[in-house]
C-alpha cells in the first residue's frame, strides 16, 4: 500500500531522496510530488531574489526540481543525505546561467539596436498581395510550418509534435519553404 501524503510529510528529506533513487521507474510518484512540495517554494524564493522575475523564478523551480528528480532516478546524486544542498547548488548554477544569458541578450540588443534604429521599416515596401499569393502557392505542409513558426511563434519541437514529424524535418521543411517563398516574393518565380 503506497504511503499517504501525511505519512510522507513525516519522512526526512534524505529518506525521500533515497526512495526516489531506489525505486523502479514510476513507483515513486508520491515521493517526487512530496520533494517538489517541500523544495519548490525555497527555489522560487531563491529565484525571486536572484532573477527578480516571478515567471523566471517559477521556471527555475520547475527546471531545478525536474533535474533533481532525473538525477535521483539515474543514481547520479552521490549524497542523498544532502539533497537540500544539491538542490540549492543546482538553483545557484541555473540562476547564474539565466542571468548570464540575460546579460548577453541585453548586450547584443544594445549592440544591434543602433543598426536597427537606422534601418528604414520594410513593411512599406512589402507587396502584401504578392506575399499572400506566394504563401498560397506553397504546399499545404510547407505553408503550415511557416505559419506556425512565424504567426503562432512556435518552436520546431512543438511543431514537430503537432505534425508527427521530427524537429529536424520541421527545420528542413521551414528552410526550403522560406527559400521558395523568398524566390517567389522577389520575383524569381510566379505564384
Amino acid at each position: 500500500m503506497p504511503d499517504t501524503k501525511a505519512t510522507l510529510g513525516a519522512v526526512s528529506d534524505e529518506a525521500l531522496a533515497r526512495r526516489i533513487a531506489g525505486g523502479p521507474p514510476g513507483s515513486s510518484d508520491a515521493e517526487e510530488a512530496e520533494l517538489y512540495r517541500r523544495f519548490a517554494p525555497r527555489v522560487r524564493l531563491y529565484g525571486r531574489r536572484h532573477l527578480q522575475n516571478d515567471a523566471a523564478s517559477d521556471d527555475l523551480a520547475q527546471d531545478v526540481l525536474l533535474l533533481t528528480i532525473e538525477r535521483l532516478r539515474a543514481g547520479e546524486v552521490r549524497r542523498p543525505e544532502e539533497i537540500g544542498s544539491f538542490i540549492l547548488g543546482t538553483s545557484r548554477m541555473m540562476a547564474h546561467s539565466e542571468r548570464r544569458v540575460a546579460r548577453r541578450r541585453v548586450a547584443l540588443a544594445a549592440q544591434f539596436m543602433e543598426t536597427a534604429a537606422t534601418a528604414p521599416p520594410s513593411m512599406a515596401a512589402l507587396d502584401v498581395p504578392r506575399l499572400t499569393a506566394c504563401l498560397r502557392a506553397l504546399a499545404e505542409r510547407d505553408r503550415l510550418v511557416v505559419l506556425l513558426t512565424f504567426y503562432a511563434d512556435r518552436e520546431a519541437p512543438r511543431i514537430a509534435e503537432d505534425l508527427g514529424v521530427s524537429p529536424g524535418a520541421v527545420r528542413v521543411i521551414r528552410h526550403r519553404a522560406m527559400a521558395r517563398l523568398r524566390e517567389c516574393v522577389l520575383g524569381g518565380a510566379r505564384p
